[in-house]
């Protein structure tokens, strides 16, 4: 029986609303005609799956009102507030317009694709129905100049966003915010919306050359320089913050903000072990970039946002690197985590915030007066990107400018919890999905329970189940592990909820549990979301069966 897909139930119970109800009879009535019939046959596989596919489609909360959009993958170049990147976008500039509408809208995207090569677009963190996914097999991929419409509606409000997923196409410009929003929500007087990056298509080495790198035989695992080297940027200060304009829109400066002539220049792509960082339990990554950006531009060459002094501003932060997590913090304020992957979790004040590769948090502010630098370090990488907060006079510091909150109090997701109304309720007994993640830089071999993608065997649920995830590192780095079509709600280590989330960072070693509800039917992808583990072979399938 179908059990439709809900913003959650309290944690000790399980309810299906009426709507799901009368959806479930519709999926029965199917096979009772069938059982009816003069010649009596079992339905395919297929055929139970696109019943059912259908089914919690129709259990979704619908508006009538459709909100439609276009996007050209092409090649193209961007400004990166200096440097100019030949690389693959959804048109001239990094990120790609924003795609919003409101719960229960219809979203309808027609995607042209002018690309030597297939396209997709996976539309991240969204409980949307199986065939509209955009990863294989569910989604076919769009061939090279063919077009495609995607057609769905948004059950859940939060911030998502959309990538390729399609080979290494991920670490290029093919990104955009994609915003649902409740409209009963909004204690706010501003918005901005943060993504952030790191960068080398068109600059430093293409992502294909790295890759090779990174799988080739002779690596030792030391970071081979991918270039000439030129001169780092400076060592980052800790002087105080400083104290332009107002209102409450996004600019993009025009010319480089005064400070280090290095900010601008790129550092030489590395890969093999690039650095280490206690918050991720080891090491930070298999490559140092040559820029990382906010909003996509450098740190000498900001992105301004503009507002008044005591406006409360909501920040969306979306990581869309590649193998690189943030830890953000914004000088001179203190922010309030509100949101996880889009779900609300009880307000947490922290200084700063760690960001794997596809998370995301909305946080609070309160506007003081000044220029204030948001910066997102490259956690373990030496390296930083930036963006201004605007309220009133005064100049910005140095490019590489670091703010005292950094290294005050951190975010990370065990400090969060998910708000009652979301809560998944808790898990069967003795239904467990173990996700053990495997592999090491070495030979760059990474799977997931033991074999890569192309030998996977799919894990496997019944709609309506509430299984265990396990997730459990093997290996000597961390992994922010993605499941499409879903999210998970981790429970911490005293047995009580924590956040909803649908990508989590796994420390080496480490063990983390989560509860599923089995609510969307469909073959949905698990991953690693560095999108270098992930074409090595970090992937597994959850498929549901009948």
């Amino acid at each position: 029986m179908p059990v439709p897909p809900t913003r959650g139930v309290p944690f000790d119970t399980a309810q299906l609303t009426r709507r799901g109800f009368i959806a479930a009879g519709i999926a029965g009535g199917l096979t009772l005609a069938s059982c009816s019939s003069s010649k009596p046959s079992v339905p395919t596989p297929a055929a139970q799956m696109n019943a059912a596919i259908a089914a919690a489609e129709a259990a979704r909360p619908h508006s009538g009102r459709t909100v439609t959009a276009s996007l050209t993958p092409q090649v193209t170049e961007v400004d990166l507030g200096g440097p100019i990147a030949r690389t693959l976008a959804f048109g001239n500039t990094i990120p790609g317009p924003v795609i919003r509408a409101n719960v229960g809208d219809e979203l309808v995207i027609a995607v042209s694709n002018k690309l030597d090569h297939p396209a997709s677009v996976h539309w991240h963190g969204i409980a949307l129905r199986n065939d509209m996914d955009g990863a294989e097999p569910a989604t076919p991929d769009i061939g090279a100049g063919q077009d495609f419409t995607y057609k769905f509606s948004a059950p859940n409000p939060g911030t998502y966003w959309a990538h390729p997923h399609t080979g290494l196409d991920a670490d290029t410009g093919l990104y955009l915010p994609v915003i649902i929003d409740d409209p009963t929500e909004g204690n706010y007087d501003a918005e901005w919306i943060v993504v952030l990056d790191d960068w080398t298509d068109g600059i430093g080495k293409s992502p294909q050359q790295l890759y090779e790198e990174l799988v080739s035989p002779n690596k030792s695992g030391i970071p081979t320089p991918a270039a000439t080297p030129t001169t780092s940027p400076s060592s980052p200060t800790t002087s105080a913050t400083s104290t332009t304009p107002t209102s409450t829109t996004s600019t993009t400066s025009t010319s480089p903000t005064s400070g280090s002539s290095s900010a601008a220049t790129p550092t030489p792509p590395e890969t093999g072990r690039v650095g280490t960082s206690d918050l991720l339990g080891g090491d930070a990554g298999d490559i140092a970039y040559p820029y990382y950006l906010i909003n996509g531009r450098i740190p000498a060459a900001p992105t301004t946002f503009n507002a008044k002094p005591g406006q409360r501003i909501r920040i969306r932060f979306i990581n869309t690197g590649s193998d690189t997590a943030f830890r953000v913090a914004l000088a001179g304020h203190s922010m309030t985590v509100t949101h996880t992957d889009g779900f609300p979790v009880v307000p947490q004040q922290v200084d700063a915030l760690l960001i794997g590769m596809a998370e995301r948090y909305d946080v609070t502010v309160t506007a003081a007066d000044g220029v204030f630098p948001l910066v997102a370090l490259a956690e373990g990488k030496n390296a930083l990107a930036r963006a201004l907060l605007a309220t009133g006079k005064g100049s910005a510091p140095d490019p590489q400018f670091q703010p005292p909150e950094l290294t005050r109090r951190v975010g990370t997701i065990e400090m969060f919890t998910a708000t009652t109304p979301v809560n998944l309720g808790r898990p069967e007994p003795n239904l467990d999905l173990p996700v053990v993640l495997g592999g090491n830089m070495q030979q760059y071999n990474w799977m997931i329970n033991g074999e890569p993608y192309s030998k996977t065997n799919p894990l496997q649920v019944r709609q309506g189940q509430r299984p265990t995830i396990t997730f459990d590192n093997t290996t000597m780095m961390y992994h922010p592990i993605h499941l499409h079509g879903h999210t998970f709600q981790l429970i911490k280590s005293d047995g009580t909820p924590g956040a909803r989330k649908d990508t989590v960072i796994v420390l080496p070693k480490q063990r983390l549990i989560a509860v599923l509800v089995a609510d969307n039917p469909g073959q949905w992808p698990m991953h690693c979301h560095n999108t270098y583990h992930q074409v090595a072979g970090m992937m597994t399938r959850l498929d549901y069966v009948f």
